[in-house]
């Protein structure tokens, strides 16, 4: 199948996360990613562990984010090296990086000059905390980010103290906002011919990503967030809305009819909410009581009698149980992909398809500057 973005040239500057995502998901979608990368130490995210798990040498977060792309090495502050890629970025539809505002504009890379030698480009770049204001060289680093955002008093349990996402969530929604960015200018692009300068702040990523909270909070006349005392899901939304401990493990429960759910579990006291709003004003009584209640039997027992009765339920599983499930298996969500040196390693798939087609590329991450030689010969020394 011939992927969307097929003779699209990425040349790819950047490094961590967040960007290297956006550049991951163009070259899942078929661009060509040239990765650049300074010599000896490359992209920092090599060295980057989140656990203590080593794929074939280095990170398996880099391996998980770099694979299907190129690496070229360069020092940008290398007057040769520099001339390489921009001949590079001369033939290139796309360009991405997320230095901190300032350092590519020191480097000669910022978009005023790549514009002049390549003005159908499109330009793309995220930073912490946008190109202005007091904060702007501030790290964009994801914890700092759902920190300072607000994200962290929508997790957990009131009383718990702030309770960060467990993933580098807001580096893969800025990536997300990138690409969407980009695909938008590469269409604008067809229409008009000019390129265009693509700008993504993790900070405004992160805050839309809250869109709903945030606008209930300036509705609600800036009242202070309360989360659920306990079983918290969601800091805003009334009963039964959370997770719930069973007999046997934990119990998923998100919009239903409290009195309807009383009936279901066997509750009188449940039936006698009938009022929506009680749901919310006495969420954390109306949580205690569907807590007792299904912690008398198993998981699979209340599946067996909400799931039939339309209420939106589901098991709390771990990834080995999950992944041993039809439902997941269907999905084909996980692939082997191979690096230059023979190495081997499963990761996760692109999850889009197109037609009906699953989009799947062999290729793992390269080894630094495994491609430079190639480059050279094929785009720069014509």
């Amino acid at each position: 199948m011939m992927k969307p973005l097929e003779d699209i040239l990425v040349i790819d500057l950047s490094q961590f996360l967040s960007a290297p995502s956006a550049t991951l998901r163009l070259a899942d979608l078929g661009a060509r990613v040239i990765k650049v990368e300074r010599p000896e130490t490359g992209d920092i995210c090599r060295q980057l562990y989140v656990s203590n798990t080593i794929l074939n040498g280095e990170s398996s977060v880099f391996r998980a984010i770099n694979r299907n792309k190129e690496s070229f090495q360069a020092d940008l502050k290398n007057d040769s090296d520099k001339q390489r890629v921009l001949k590079l970025i001369e033939k290139a539809d796309v360009l991405v990086h997320n230095f901190r505002p300032g350092v590519i504009d020191r480097l000669g890379f910022d978009y005023d000059t790549i514009k002049k030698i390549n003005p159908r480009i499109v330009y793309g770049e995220i930073s912490g905390y946008g190109t202005e204001g007091p904060w702007k060289t501030k790290p964009g680093q994801d914890l700092l980010l759902q920190s300072l955002s607000g994200l962290t008093w929508l997790n957990g349990n009131e009383g718990n103290g702030p309770t960060p996402v467990g993933l580098a969530i807001v580096d893969i929604l800025s990536g997300g906002h990138l690409v969407q960015g980009i695909m938008a200018a590469l269409l604008k692009r067809i229409k008009t011919g000019i390129g265009s300068k693509v700008s993504v702040s993790m900070l405004e990523s992160i805050l839309d990503f809250q869109f709903e909270s945030i606008t209930t909070f300036y509705h609600d006349g800036g009242q202070p967030t309360v989360r659920p005392q306990r079983h918290s899901a969601h800091a805003y939304l009334g009963a039964p809305y959370g997770v719930y401990q069973t007999q046997d493990g934990y119990l998923a429960l998100a919009m239903g009819s409290i009195p309807f759910l009383g009936e279901l579990l066997g509750n009188e006291k449940l039936r006698e909410f009938q009022d929506v709003e009680s749901w919310y004003n006495q969420r954390d009584e109306i949580k205690d009581l569907l807590a007792e209640t299904l912690s008398n039997k198993s998981t699979e027992h209340w599946l067996s009698i909400l799931e039939p009765a339309d209420i939106w339920c589901a098991n709390v599983m771990t990834w080995d149980t999950l992944f041993e499930l039809e439902g997941f298996k269907i999905l084909d969500m996980i692939q082997e992909v191979v690096m230059g040196d023979g190495f081997k390693y499963q990761t996760t798939r692109c999850p889009i398809r197109i037609d009906g087609e699953v989009l799947k590329s062999p290729l793992g991450s390269p080894a630094l500057g495994e491609h430079t030689q190639a480059i050279i010969n094929e785009l720069i020394s014509v």
